[in-house]
């Protein structure tokens, strides 16, 4: 039997204004810039630039944005719009000004690898089906240099999407071709053929004989740091055996690079400077946020002309709740953009507060635990909030730019009941390991004493952790020759 029930529920949505500010607020400096742009661009009444001072103007009201951007068609005032204090100088404190903040930032310009190898590929004496076979080969290099999709699936590949009837021996052909391309190891299937494609250039010496013969018969115990092995193997000294595996790991594991594929690499532009002057820490936005922006007075002015004519006219009233609609957008993006910058003002000058020993010295172990929620509970906000500024901007020191999300870490305890930062421990842990016998490197459980020893109460997999978040290996595979 059916049955119809009423029920009352409380629930929380975001507007599109709301979605709109949490976009603006999560998206670093560089990005900023170009969504201001393209926002100008699909909004004729907001343009870039200093409002000029008037004589006549009314202060404007304050308005809830949480409410419908484009609202009723009602009587507008001419000056809600123009030399508003509010928008004219939304850039804040942080406005340091100047021409040497408008010069344009450093960008770093280089050729993808794709086009480097095609470039290369296009010198070799190719009929047009190994030229597309090749092509072929270059478009499945992984960003790191690899192939790592087997030879029979790249001749289906070409049969299937341009109708070429090929071997797996004449896709082999033209791969030899391209492994011999720049740089050293592209191209290659594992990274023993990577390896062996690097001493192939080499000097063809005793040493890089012994090496090849290493990876070709003996790469697993290579792997493994079974030196002991390899030298019984091979019928070598430990000299000799020294010399062949200083040659093999001084080679290129990732000939692709990391910027491989990437046609820019740009530097990170801070979202904030501090500088230390005597002591006292002064914070302030980097200006390239955000230009000038304000309220196109040619489409303010439209209001003007509705004031001083017939209201009745159907066409004129469409008209104006166009213009209306553009206005309040306009407005509302640039309260959103100082709101932005309040907002990423109280953040940082709240981590500034908590770190500030870290500040002034710039010593990782003055770092105090510091988690999301410390920071959200200080400037009043939701942690959400605090997260998306941590996650993608960054504030350049005297001690170099950091992330923010740096200085966020949870907390040890020690032995004076008091707690230390993991990135603390984490640097007491490296500094360890560097100063470590490389002939007898320290385990997991030497370090985790060695740690308890100075006061950190930690247990042995937390020491696995932090050394696998430093991308340091096990210490087997730290040991040397």
């Amino acid at each position: 039997m059916q049955r119809l029930d009423l029920r009352q529920l409380l629930s929380q949505k975001l507007s599109p204004q709301q979605i709109q500010f949490i976009k603006l607020l999560q998206i670093p400096t560089v990005e900023l810039e170009a969504r201001i742009k393209e926002e100008m661009e699909i909004n004729p009444a907001l343009e870039e630039g200093r409002e000029e001072p008037a004589e006549d103007f009314n202060e404007s009201q304050d308005e809830d944005y949480g409410e419908d951007e484009y609202g009723k068609n009602e009587d507008v005032d001419i000056n809600d719009y123009l030399n508003d204090d509010e928008i004219s100088g939304y850039k804040m404190q942080g406005d340091r000004g100047g021409d040497e903040e408008d010069r344009e930032m450093p960008i770093a310009m280089t050729s993808s690898l794709t086009d480097s190898l095609m470039d290369q590929l296009g010198f070799l004496d190719l009929d047009d089906k190994q030229y597309n076979i090749g092509m072929q080969l270059i478009g499945s290099i992984d960003h790191d240099g690899y192939i790592r999709r087997d030879l029979y699936a790249i001749v289906n590949d070409l049969a299937f999407s341009q109708n070429i009837e090929t071997t797996e021996e004449e896709v082999e052909q033209v791969l030899r071709m391209i492994q011999t391309f720049d740089p050293a190891g592209i191209a290659a299937r594992d990274l023993p053929e990577c390896l062996l494609l690097q001493l192939a250039r080499r000097e063809q010496d005793p040493t890089t004989l012994l090496a090849e013969r290493i990876i070709h018969e003996a790469f697993d115990e290579f792997s493994k740091k079974h030196y002991q092995k390899i030298q019984s193997k091979f019928n070598i000294t430990e000299d000799e055996l020294k010399k062949a595996v200083d040659l093999i790991i001084r080679l290129n594991p990732k000939p692709g690079g990391a910027g491989a594929g990437m046609m820019r690499v740009q530097y990170i532009i801070p979202d904030f400077i501090l500088t230390n002057d005597n002591g006292q820490l002064q914070l302030s936005l980097n200006s390239r946020n955000a230009p000038d922006l304000r309220i196109s007075r040619s489409y303010a002015e439209m209001f003007d002309a509705y004031d001083k004519s017939d209201k009745k006219d159907k066409k004129l009233k469409e008209t104006v709740t166009f213009v209306k609609q553009k206005l309040d957008a306009a407005k509302w993006f640039i309260d959103a953009i100082r709101q932005r910058q309040n907002t990423l003002l109280r953040t940082m000058e709240a981590i500034i507060k908590y770190q500030h020993d870290f500040f002034l010295e710039g010593d990782e172990s003055e770092l105090r635990p510091m988690i999301l929620k410390d920071i959200a509970e200080e400037i009043g906000m939701d942690i959400s909030t605090v997260s998306r500024v941590a996650n993608s901007k960054a504030v350049q020191t005297e001690f170099g730019i950091y992330p923010l999300k740096y200085f966020f870490s949870e907390g040890i305890a020690t032995d004076s009941g008091e707690d230390a930062s993991s990135r603390e421990v984490k640097h007491i842990l490296k500094e360890i390991i560097d100063n470590e016998n490389k002939r007898k490197p320290l385990s997991d459980e030497k370090i985790e004493k060695m740690l308890n020893d100075k006061g950190y109460n930690i247990a042995r997999r937390t020491v696995a952790k932090y050394r696998e978040q430093l991308n340091i290996p096990v210490a087997r595979l730290r040991k040397e020759l």
